[in-house]
């Protein structure tokens, strides 16, 4: 009787831990410069989602500031037929110090409907710009990013444990081939 309790006890406390992260909101970083975030970045590891799901290896994301504020955004892939290509545009959240994006890859003219509009939030991003972990505040999209193809397994472990600290269920993970 005493284990059943204590393994009762156990749950809900589990239960509590994952409700109250999941009641914060996800902490971005303070600050992005975007001039220095442009560029290519590769997918170390992500959430599976619907709209990559061709998607098999050499996933990568390209930014470019534009002189409106906004920002290209070329998200490139290897799929089973050959690769895909989606161009899309994201714009800062005011008020966010750059660190709080929504992207559209809907055509121009659909982009009053707040629908079509996606969140990227920049959740950790190191100093020299090398590496960092995106996610949405209904936790239901994450990505680790990186200039370079692999990390090391330390750098990997560190984002999945801040991600899991910000309620990320990161046993959903999945690491991408490059």
């Amino acid at each position: 009787m005493k284990i059943l309790a204590k393994a009762v006890a156990a749950t809900l406390m589990s239960v509590a831990l994952v409700a109250a992260a999941g009641a914060q909101e996800v902490k971005t970083v303070s600050s992005v410069d975007l001039k220095r975030y442009a560029g290519k970045w590769y997918e170390i590891a992500k959430i599976p989602n619907g709209f990559q799901k061709k998607c098999v290896s050499g996933t990568s994301a390209e930014y470019r500031a534009r002189e409106d504020g906004e920002i290209d955004v070329i998200n490139r892939c290897k799929t089973a037929d050959g690769s895909d290509e989606a161009q899309g545009v994201a714009r800062v959240v005011p008020g966010s110090g750059n660190s709080k994006l929504q992207v559209r890859f809907a055509p121009a003219w659909l982009s009053w409907v707040p629908m079509v509009w996606g969140d990227y939030w920049i959740m950790e991003l190191d100093d020299q710009y090398t590496l960092a972990t995106v996610g949405s505040p209904s936790r239901e999209y994450l990505w680790i990013l990186a200039r370079t193809p692999t990390i090391s397994d330390e750098q990997y472990e560190n984002a999945v444990n801040n991600a899991t600290k910000q309620g990320f269920d990161t046993a959903r993970l999945v690491k991408s081939k490059q």
